[in-house]
């Protein structure tokens, strides 16, 4: 399988009269074949009104023909790890193992939307029955259910080339929904974006599913995504970025005749309390996860811990002293992109000139996409006084917040922007686990997933996963996730069908519950059927 550089757009490709790019080796510091044109707006147009056309027939398909669809995907990916691998390899700079994992972790994603969508359960259908005598007002019967949006828009990711790009989580949550995708793959792996979305074609037309099911669209600045977030038969967008992007497409669909949501995750600085007794127990298998976590990946997790706070003592200073000369002696390793890199090493900079601050741990990087950890620390009324503290830097750094007591963390985690996630490390022998009640509730109110006695790298797909949290870690306020059956609600709406015949309705709102769905009626869960 090689890319040739050309948009997928339903089953054919766009011209070339875009703006060229190539790919880039961020471990030699090379670009190489092939070009790549950037879709015009004539593709753009294209690709949403095939995507429209396909919506209503997509709307129809039962859960078991979506399931069908993204199985297939699935096994095409898992026909072709190698190749897929070997070119994210050369465009990512990331190691083989790592790339293997994710495109089994993307598959596995695939797979447990599919089986969600033809359990159907996540619908919510419910019924009221009609109570026609019912005084002083008759009921009439009406039942609702949650249906596909229509088209939805995905922007690929930098840091993930599978698992959050063409064929990721958003892309396979819209499709189990019953939604249409156009992906706007991510110029920092566009070969390795190209034969993912060949083999989501093979699947489509394998299914026998309409032309407009997917497409996917190069681009070599912005103008693709703005194009397709504005264009109005798209529906809904879903995006893993910076906060700029994710605001700056936020703006564009509030500001549309029609606006439309935007999922956007975009920054997070995954704050770890660690307490006393924590430390006491277990401080030297505290460094090592510490830097595990905070090192995968070139820091380049959306999940990556950003801030570490504890009290002052000298059980406390000696484990930092440890954690950072292990930092130290962590080699340098590629980052994603050239502009991750140089963002990377103006962030660093401009926070070791903040007040207050000082440089914790550094170790040395020379490579051309090259970063290596780079840690600062500050006391704890330093940061309660600077905003500019609480950002988050993408790569491999890190801030360590020195508070004088229990008392100060809790102001520490009273004053903490919105995150994906929050770590609590504390002593598993005595009182201190019982203790954190307070500390808990803050954390609550400030991420969508709390990690106690571990770290908040890596993300379980499951059906109980949440991935997402307050602004600014999502731009809907942590009411969805991007992670888990639950991200299927993001693309479907409430309908409810009042008096209708049995032959207009849904089958999944039918009284003789064909699709045997559990289903709430008049007010019970059951999968009888009704009357």
């Amino acid at each position: 399988m090689k890319p040739d550089g050309g948009s997928l757009i339903g089953f054919g490709s766009s011209g070339l009269g875009g703006a060229t790019f190539q790919a880039f080796d961020p471990a030699r510091g090379v670009s190489f074949e092939p070009l790549f044109s950037s879709a015009t707006n004539e593709d753009v147009d294209r690709a949403a009104k095939l995507a429209a056309a396909a919506a209503p027939l997509w709307a129809k398909l039962s859960g078991a023909q979506r399931n069908q669809f993204l199985r297939a995907v699935a096994d095409n990916l898992e026909a072709k790890t190698g190749d897929l691998v070997a070119r994210a390899m050369l465009e990512t700079g990331l190691p083989e193992a790592r790339l293997k994992g994710e495109v089994a972790r993307t598959c596995g994603q695939l797979r447990l939307y599919g089986e969600t969508a033809e359990r159907g359960d996540w619908l919510d259908a419910r019924i009221e029955t009609a109570l026609p005598d019912r005084k002083p007002l008759p009921k009439p019967d009406h039942r609702s259910m949650l249906r596909p949006l229509g088209p939805v828009v995905v922007f690929g990711s930098s840091n993930f080339p599978f698992a959050y790009s063409v064929a990721g989580g958003d892309t396979a949550s819209a499709f189990a929904a019953g939604c249409p995708v156009i992906v706007k793959a991510h110029p920092a792996h566009p070969g390795t974006s190209e034969l993912v979305g060949r083999l989501i074609l093979h699947a489509v037309r394998d299914c026998g599913l309409p032309e407009g099911t997917f497409s996917l669209l190069f681009d070599a600045g912005f103008s693709v995504g703005q194009a397709l977030v504005t264009h109005p038969l798209v529906k809904a967008v879903g995006f893993t970025g910076s906060v700029k992007g994710g605001r700056a497409l936020s703006d564009l669909a509030s500001a549309r005749p029609e606006p439309i949501p935007v999922y956007a995750e975009m920054g997070s600085i995954n704050p770890v309390f660690i307490l006393p007794g924590a430390i006491a127990e277990r401080s030297a298998a505290l460094v090592d996860g510490l830097h595990a976590s905070a090192t995968l990946g070139v820091g380049q997790f959306c999940t990556n811990p950003g801030l570490i706070a504890l009290q002052r003592s000298a059980a406390a200073e000696e484990l930092i002293k440890n954690l950072a000369a292990k930092l130290a002696a962590t080699p340098e390793a590629p980052m994603l992109t050239a502009g991750i890199q140089k963002n990377f090493s103006a962030h660093t900079a401009a926070r070791a000139r903040q007040p207050g601050v000082k440089l914790a741990a550094h170790a040395k990087a020379s490579g051309p996409c090259g970063a290596a950890p780079i840690w600062f620390e500050t006391d704890a009324m330093e940061f309660l006084g600077n905003p500019a503290l609480s950002q988050e830097i993408f790569g491999p750094s890190s801030l360590i917040v020195w508070c004088a007591n229990g008392a100060e963390m809790l102001t520490v985690a009273r004053q903490l922007e919105g995150s994906l996630t929050a770590t609590l490390l504390v002593g598993t022998i005595g009182t201190e686990l019982s203790e954190q009640a307070a500390l808990v509730d803050l954390l609550a109110a400030k991420a969508g997933r709390l990690v106690l006695n571990g770290y908040p790298t890596g993300v379980e797909v499951s059906h109980a996963m949440v991935h997402g949290g307050p602004y600014p870690s999502t731009s809907d306020g942590g009411r969805s996730t991007s992670v888990g059956t639950r991200a299927l609600y993001r693309w479907a709406r409430l309908v409810c069908y009042q008096s209708f015949s049995e032959q207009l309705l849904p089958s999944e709102l039918q009284s003789a519950n064909p699709l045997g769905l559990l289903r709430m009626v008049n007010g019970q869960w059951t999968r009888d059927k009704v009357g």
